[in-house]
């Protein structure tokens, strides 16, 4: 009867611990609110996804598009011209400026259209790289356009209309990036992500068609140089300038200002990408991210100095070169004090560059790990714009081991090739290593707490025996015992006190060791960051400005030959361009960091 009305009392336990192993197969079920909660965060990220496929569709057809017309007008000049492909690209800059007049005027003043800014998207020297470009490009339309007009009578007046619709979109688009590079918009994704793809497309046809057109003229300019100054009037009468120190200043104007016009479209390509990422993403603050490390070289003399004096050589060289390469016939040995500056400066880097990555390998700062689209952009873009140089380089290296590489200029040029592919590789690790360290923040108050518990627990630790021994004595003798217990606590607390000094001594000799070797570190990197600083820089400012070897030596240019050596070269040397622009600020925050 007992076992019949309580089971669970008489037989109950054996049950009981049988079903134990089986609990973990036991299903919770989740609140209404958590699963549609989840449900949504589920179908955001999907919406997002489907936003930039779709958005990245629309500027991988429209970028296809003009491929196509671009290599049909190089390649079958009849059909296609370049008015044909201008009249494109103008169709792509209107459209592109109707979606940011748009964006301006209603998209980003709906209500909670910004909520959030990317701190770390567009810095000071992308901003002001963009503005100087900009304000470049703009100047070289303005050429193209006096150009143009000094040659109305042979020429079609639409072709003034093209440098027109560019400045228009150029200066709107500038001021479009520089506002609004950090606004990650919360409102109208998918219209705000087609936008900018297609901004950032019309961009990218911008610079093939920039690099396509410089690869003609400067085809033209050394091919037919001596010619030029043989037949000078060898011109129609319709096509003659008039003017003909007008002609040469719009023509040197519009030359000079070229290459800035590819590296304005690389600059917007990469800033529309960051915002296209942007688009609604919720970003976290964190407390780090407002304490931004300041720009200061105080106290630096060897890496300023050393840059100082590369950039003033460089220069130097760099005039001697443009001397004698636009002279009737360049000198043999102007190549050879060319290309031997580049062998004196390129291991230099390199070293200083792996010298660095060896710091940054000992140092006990922690890797930021948090997201990043900028820090990534800059990385892929870092990478992406080395290949240009690599690229040209292992061109040279094949040339030139299979021809002739015992003459010295070959000697000379292949040594500067295996340089050059070196440095880039050390200093991309280098940069990389720098940009994803974070800035050391050292908390002098924490480093004092530990001596501070220590002292206090060696102090204190002698009187909580004391307590014991006064018992057991004033049981004895109380007045012996006053005697005994004064002569040895005095001994234990001079002995704790030369213990704990002692220790406090080494623990300060150790920590002012730390900081030395701390303060030593960083000011080796800061002195590295600041001489590969000044070295991008006039390495960007020798083939900024006309210092192009590779087109006049005809070393490549005879094994490849001259239809297929300028493609290579035009379309690395942009980019070479660009990797040292790049570079530069990729150091600078390199240095801000440390």
């Amino acid at each position: 009867m007992w076992q019949r009305r309580h089971p669970q009392e008489a037989g109950g336990d054996q049950p009981e611990i049988a079903t134990q192993p089986e609990a973990w197969k036991i299903r919770y079920e989740k609140s209404w609110l958590h699963r549609h909660c989840s449900s949504v965060l589920r179908r955001d990220k999907q919406a997002q996804k489907a936003g930039q496929l779709f958005s990245g569709l629309l500027a991988m057809n429209v970028v296809f598009l003009g491929s196509a017309f671009i290599c049909s007008m190089i390649f079958n000049k009849v059909a296609i011209t370049l008015g044909d492909v201008w009249i494109f690209l103008s169709i792509l800059k209107i459209v592109a400026l109707g979606w940011i007049a748009y964006y301006l005027l209603f998209t980003r003043r709906k209500p909670h259209a910004i909520l959030y800014r990317d701190a770390h998207a567009g810095p000071v020297w992308v901003k002001g790289s963009l503005m100087l470009f900009g304000v470049c490009s703009i100047l070289l339309n303005v050429f193209r356009m006096g150009y143009d007009i000094i040659h109305l009578q042979c020429k079609s007046q639409l072709e003034i209309l093209f440098p027109c619709i560019e400045i228009l979109f150029i200066g709107i688009q500038t001021y479009f990036i520089w506002r609004h590079a950090k606004d990650c918009t919360q409102v109208q994704h998918n219209l705000t992500r087609c936008g900018l793809m297609l901004t950032m497309a019309t961009n990218f046809l911008l610079w093939l068609v920039a690099v396509t057109n410089d690869s003609i003229h400067r085809e033209i300019d050394s091919e037919l140089n001596k010619l030029v100054r043989a037949f000078e009037g060898n011109m129609t009468s319709s096509c003659r300038c008039p003017n003909t120190t007008v002609c040469k200043i719009f023509q040197k104007g519009y030359i000079l200002l070229y290459p800035f016009n590819t590296e304005y479209c690389l600059i917007s390509c990469s800033m529309l990408y960051v915002m296209w990422k942007n688009v609604g993403r919720r970003i976290t603050q964190h407390p780090a991210a407002h304490s931004k490390p300041k720009f200061k070289i105080r106290g630096l003399i060897f890496g300023p100095l050393l840059g100082i004096s590369a950039v003033i050589i460089g220069i130097c060289i760099f005039m001697l070169y443009q001397i004698q390469a636009t002279s009737s016939s360049p000198s043999y040995h102007v190549f050879v004090l060319y290309y031997s500056y580049y062998l004196i400066l390129l291991p230099l880097m390199a070293v200083g560059a792996l010298t660095g990555t060896i710091i940054h390998g000992l140092e006990e700062r922690e890797l930021d790990t948090l997201k990043n689209p900028t820090r990534s952009l800059d990385v892929i873009l870092l990478m992406g714009a080395a290949l240009g140089q690599i690229g040209i380089s292992y061109f040279s290296i094949v040339a030139i081991v299979a021809t002739n590489p015992t003459g010295l200029l070959n000697s000379i040029i292949l040594a500067y090739s295996v340089c050059l592919i070196i440095q880039h590789i050390t200093q991309n690790i280098f940069i990389i290593e720098g940009l994803h360290r974070q800035p050391l923040v050292v908390d002098k108050a924490s480093s004092y707490n530990p001596h501070a518990m220590q002292g206090s627990t060696s102090t204190q630790s002698p009187p909580n025996d004391h307590p014991i021994t006064l018992r057991s004595s004033q049981e004895s003798d109380p007045s012996m015992a006053n005697k005994e217990v004064e002569t040895k606590e005095g001994e234990k607390c001079e002995d704790g006190s030369s213990k704990a000094y002692g220790l406090e001594i080494r623990q300060e000799i150790r920590r002012a060791s730390q900081a030395y070797v701390q303060n030593w570190k960083r000011k080796a990197l800061q002195e590295i960051s600041s001489f590969l600083i000044m070295c991008n820089i006039i390495l960007w400012i020798m083939p900024s400005f006309g210092a192009h070897p590779e087109f006049e030596n005809g070393l490549e240019k005879s094994f490849y030959g001259y239809s297929t050596w300028f493609a290579i070269v035009n379309f690395g040397l942009p980019l070479g361009v660009f990797y040292r622009m790049h570079s530069v600020g990729d150091l600078m925050e390199v240095y801000r960091s440390v």
